[in-house]
């Protein structure tokens, strides 16, 4: 989190600066507008968009106690507008709790376990509230782009970017809902973990590419102000594969968490006495490596060191031209080993899990930071970059 309040605070100050240029005149005593403007709206944008990543950082550590909590199937209707007030009366409270009773999560486990109306209130409000938060995103994303759109704020090349980002917010409403109707027929008493990693995993893409375009905006405005043509970061085939290699490792993250296969070892690092575990083959090894949770938990864990050592590369890589960058990175990844380490020898507690969560939305800031910051084109050797 503090990867994303370092650019908001020096966005804050770059536009101070630039507004103060508004008031410089030149020889001929006019008043030197167009080209602050120019800078200005950029950083504006900037910060705009890291704003939003803030919020979907919290979103993603709500929705980790939405799960942890069995919090996900409380409310069993999509109610994109009315859904936005809870119940206000007890009547109200009895028929969501009624709804609720009827779906297998209440008859084969909540039930039998004497939810009452207390507890149920306590999940409802979880589930509630994530889906307030992603109400409030998509409100704080729609109405600024509305704004800067319709000034002509948006320099030249971005609209559709911001376009697709937009779209993607709102198919993470699609997928939330998806996810939980998974868990609301047949036997299932959790939402289906494959389209709980389709939602996630959104999500985490989504931040990672509101950190890069507003990192493409802030050098923007730099070019600009140096005369220079604005060129936007580039993927390049090392940070493709680490891109991909921690991919890897969030898919094994968001299996695991909608198996509950977090449970399945609470030693580190042998699990239950043995390094590989017994797991399951009768159906196949394709069955096996997307459904298994003692296999998958074995791999997420050791996965866990490939995703280390590509990040290792990245962030030196990042070095010589971001030192802020590459220290994010190492920072990132080493506490979420240990929170991971932790999340299994505590069997999967409340705080340390939901910790494990959020610091994974942060390592995919820090690793788009540090992505963008390899693709630069004019990136070689020598001082360290300011951004």
């Amino acid at each position: 989190m503090y990867v994303i309040v370092y650019h908001l605070a020096r966005g804050a100050s770059q536009i101070a600066a630039f507004r103060l240029a508004l008031l410089h005149r030149d020889t001929q005593g006019h008043v030197i507008m167009h080209k602050a403007a120019q800078l200005h709206r950029p950083y504006a944008l900037a910060n705009w968009l890291y704003t939003i990543a803030l919020m979907v950082v919290l979103i993603v550590m709500v929705g980790g106690i939405t799960r942890l909590t069995e919090s996900g199937l409380s409310i069993t209707q999509w109610q994109p507008v009315s859904g936005i007030l809870p119940p206000l009366s007890e009547a109200q409270w009895l028929a969501e709790f009624d709804e609720y009773r009827a779906t297998p999560e209440y008859i084969f486990e909540a039930g039998p376990a004497g939810m009452t109306l207390a507890d149920f209130k306590f999940i409802f409000f979880w589930e509630w509230f994530h889906r307030l938060m992603g109400r409030a995103i998509g409100v704080a994303f729609a109405l600024p782009l509305a704004w800067f759109w319709i000034r002509g704020a948006i320099p030249a090349g971005y609209k559709w970017r911001l376009v697709a980002l937009l779209s993607l917010g709102g198919l993470q409403g699609v997928f939330g809902w998806l996810m939980v109707r998974s868990g609301l027929s047949g036997e299932m008493t959790d939402v289906s973990h494959l389209w709980l990693s389709v939602h996630l995993l959104t999500a985490l893409f989504t931040l990672g590419g509101l950190i890069w375009t507003a990192l493409d905006l802030r050098d923007h405005a730099r070019a600009v102000a140096a005369g220079g043509d604005p060129v936007p970061s580039r993927l390049t085939l090392g940070t493709l594969v680490t891109a991909l290699i921690l991919f890897i490792q969030l898919l094994l993250g968001a299996w695991v968490a909608g198996l509950n296969a977090g449970h399945a070892s609470y030693d580190w690092p042998l699990m239950q006495g043995t390094l590989v575990p017994e797991f399951d083959l009768r159906r196949g090894w394709g069955w096996a490596l997307t459904h298994d949770p003692f296999l998958l938990h074995f791999l997420h864990r050791w996965w866990a060191f490939a995703a280390v050592g590509a990040l290792i590369w990245l962030a030196r890589r990042v070095k010589p031209h971001n030192r802020a960058a590459s220290i994010a990175i190492h920072s990132a990844f080493g506490t979420q080993i240990l929170l991971g380490i932790a999340t299994v020898v505590t069997g999967v507690a409340l705080w340390i899990a939901v910790a494990h969560q959020l610091v994974g939305a942060l390592l995919v800031v820090a690793t788009a930071w540090g992505m963008h910051v390899t693709g630069r084109k004019d990136a070689r050797p020598g001082p360290p970059d300011a951004a």
